[in-house]
């Protein structure tokens, strides 16, 4: 195949594909050191390309500077605890010694993972129970995971939480919101494309051939059942 697939052409080639510069260039994230217990105070809340939700600049008391995502109602000059046992807007803490009932988001799903959960604008967990080492938390989708107690959270809902509610309109507007953020949209299925642009192409309603692919095929062939064992219905007896 002399033309690589339409996922494969990310980040390189025309601007219909190149990723946006800057758009994922601020790391949000807690310090990998579990154990920290710093102050620190909100310097600055901004909109970023990557990111729903509104983040805010801390500078803490050792004259670092770090961003978080910002919590409804958080505003500059308003104090930040890292690991401090102190329950204010934004502030960092162990779930485990967070109260039961206390919305919580950028939840950590291992410990110094930097927060993994609950991170898009609007969105809000809640601490549900402690069960010994571990702790209860009911997400946004009101599935209920078991996180250890030594993973940390933010106190508060995410801001920006009207941003979802406005309709579109038009698909013009989606294809911005999706190609600021370097998202593939619309997601076209193989069997719908044009047989120059995928493997599968050109067939209307089915590929047209095995969809079992060597693990040393071209990039412009390598789609489907990649070096599958096996494929198929699994026989009965």
């Amino acid at each position: 195949m002399g033309k690589k697939l339409r996922q494969q052409r990310r980040g390189k080639g025309s601007k219909a594909y190149a990723k946006p510069p800057g758009t994922f260039d601020i790391r949000v994230n807690y310090s990998h050191n579990t154990n920290a217990k710093i102050e620190g105070e909100v310097i600055n809340l901004f909109h970023h390309t990557g990111h729903s939700a509104p983040l805010m600049e801390v500078e803490y008391e050792d004259f670092t500077t770090g961003n978080l995502i910002a919590p409804e109602g958080i505003k500059v000059h308003d104090k930040v605890y890292i690991g401090k046992g102190m329950f204010t807007l934004g502030s960092v803490q162990r779930i485990g010694d967070i109260p039961e009932g206390l919305p919580v988001y950028n939840i950590e799903s291992t410990p110094g993972d930097g927060g993994k959960l609950v991170r898009s604008a609007g969105s809000t967990a809640y601490i549900t129970a402690h069960l010994g080492a571990s702790t209860n938390v009911t997400l946004p989708s009101k599935a209920s995971v078991v996180l250890s107690n030594e993973c940390r959270a933010q106190l508060g809902a995410v801001a920006g939480g009207g941003m979802a509610e406005q309709p579109l309109v038009k698909a013009g507007k989606s294809h911005y919101i999706m190609h600021a953020t370097n998202r593939g949209w619309p997601v076209i299925r193989g069997v719908k494309s044009n047989p120059v642009d995928h493997p599968f192409g050109g067939k209307q309603h089915h590929k047209g051939k095995s969809s079992m692919t060597s693990r040393n095929a071209p990039p412009g062939r390598k789609v489907g059942h990649i070096a599958a064992r096996r494929v198929g219905r699994r026989k009965k007896g």
